[in-house]
């Protein structure tokens, strides 16, 4: 039996998880989904994953860590922290050793391609009043596959982020000598698609292409279950 270490991405938090989580208690397995101190301004990926460990139970020997979105930038602090069998990165952000995130987008501008973060691109910080998406975008850019009901029940529970993760220099030195996996979803409205093939190949992970949205852990979460219970 492996457990799950879900590592839910900006704005969100561990209910995000909550049609998956099911879904791998049915095959097996086991899941704890944490919220991170995304609207603590103080708190940045390395505080993001000492949330994540204390989650996780000490005598857990098979661990698989899964990041959403922002949530990539975490976990593979997550692996320097304590031992992980694999790190999955689902349709996820990618920490680059030495840069900051916003750095590292100035020279990657296809990664993100959610409408209204060209900024980002560029080094800009949306605004306190900007930080929380409407519901008419997110359920454009996240949610275009998602029941309504679902997705606005979701986008309700949407908490300010902080963009300290996205600011600092990640605390990342070396990669870990983890196996990992990126899972790219093919109608993805937030991450590049291309871009994400790229980094996979650059990271040396394994690529997975499932059909569906930016947020599959609603769209399609058997599906995901499938997926990750097959790694």
């Amino acid at each position: 039996m492996s457990l799950f270490a879900l590592v839910h991405g900006g704005a969100h938090g561990g209910w995000c998880w909550e049609l998956l989580v099911p879904e791998l208690e049915k095959r097996g397995h086991s899941a704890v989904a944490p919220d991170l101190p995304i609207d603590d301004d103080t708190a940045g990926a390395l505080e993001n994953a000492k949330v994540v460990v204390d989650a996780i139970s000490a005598g857990a020997d098979d661990v698989v860590v899964v990041g959403h979105s922002l949530g990539g930038l975490t976990i593979p602090l997550v692996a320097q922290l304590r031992p992980v069998r694999r790190l999955v990165f689902l349709a996820a952000m990618v920490p680059a050793p030495g840069m900051s995130n916003l750095e590292y987008l100035a020279t990657e501008p296809e990664a993100v391609v959610f409408s209204g973060a060209e900024n980002l691109a560029e080094g800009e910080i949306p605004s306190e009043d900007d930080q929380v998406v409407g519901w008419q975008r997110a359920k454009a850019g996240f949610y275009h596959d998602v029941d309504d009901e679902v997705a606005r029940h979701a986008w309700e529970r949407f908490r300010r982020q902080s963009f300290t993760v996205m600011t600092e220099r990640t605390p990342l030195e070396v990669w870990p000598d983890v196996p990992s996996t990126y899972i790219l979803m093919k109608e993805d409205r937030a991450v590049g698609q291309e871009w994400s093939r790229r980094r996979a190949k650059e990271i040396g992970a394994d690529l997975i292409e499932m059909e569906g949205s930016h947020s599959p852990f609603y769209s399609w979460p058997g599906e995901l279950a499938d997926v990750l219970v097959g790694l």
